[in-house]
């Protein structure tokens, strides 16, 4: 994934082809698009939650068969070529509507929510160890969403303050990813924001207001630094 570093020279850095976003699109065999559907005819979604459990953390090529035909069954929508990396969980797949040629890495969590909704777009990439509160989520195409990411969909009031806080109403407020966009390592959005498509958004960083498309953004909480066609003709030079 792309993160804001110190610069280096070009004989210190080296810069290798991208690989996921480049990845040859091929339909599902018709094999796997069966096994779902039998799958979800025997089981029922109750019982494939519970079958998920068995293959959840296997390496094997059967484990992430398995993998991806359940999330197939269970989702609202899935497209070709789905990744599903061990450890991966979800909750309400149902309200899951998926891309082609996802990858969804080790350990991350798509978390939907009854009567929610969640896009994520074709080529979008979901990195290790990621929280996904898909209340009201949609992550456009070719999205980067960096390792231990943190999306947020909803926040308690806080109010009357003589409650414990967690004891509030939540107020949930939809969450957007632009096409082309990319959410650096450990970085957190918070409930309500957009960032705009091909926006860059800066390791750590904390994101409570909206980024426009093609901004460079970083910090805590995350501040303007300048338009990625600015880096790209600072490196021309």
């Amino acid at each position: 994934m792309v993160m804001l570093a110190p610069r280096f020279s070009m004989s210190e850095d080296r810069v290798v082809p991208a690989q996921h976003a480049h990845r040859e699109l091929r339909r599902d065999p018709p094999f796997e698009i069966g096994l779902s559907r039998h799958l979800m005819k025997s089981y029922g979604p109750a019982g494939l939650s519970e079958l998920y459990a068995r293959f959840l953390d296997g390496a094997g090529e059967v484990d992430s068969l398995m993998r991806r035909s359940i999330w197939r069954a269970l989702a609202k929508r899935c497209g070709a070529g789905l990744v599903v990396e061990p450890g991966a969980r979800f909750r309400h797949p149902e309200t899951l509507s998926i891309g082609a040629g996802v990858f969804i890495g080790a350990d991350a969590i798509v978390q939907g929510h009854t009567g929610g909704q969640c896009r994520i777009g074709t080529r979008t990439w979901i990195g290790p160890q990621c929280f996904l509160d898909a209340r009201d989520l949609v992550i456009g195409d070719a999205a980067g969403i960096g390792p231990a990411v943190r999306i947020l969909g909803a926040a308690h009031l806080g109010l009357p303050a003589d409650v414990p806080v967690i004891a509030t109403d939540l107020r949930v407020a939809r969450v957007r990813i632009g096409r082309g966009a990319d959410v650096g390592v450990g970085a957190i959005v918070l409930p309500g924001v957009s960032v705009g498509a091909g926006a860059l958004v800066g390791a750590g960083s904390v994101v409570n207001r909206g980024v426009a498309p093609g901004a460079v953004v970083a910090g805590t909480p995350a501040r303007f630094l300048r338009w990625r066609r600015e880096v790209e003709e600072e490196g021309e030079d």
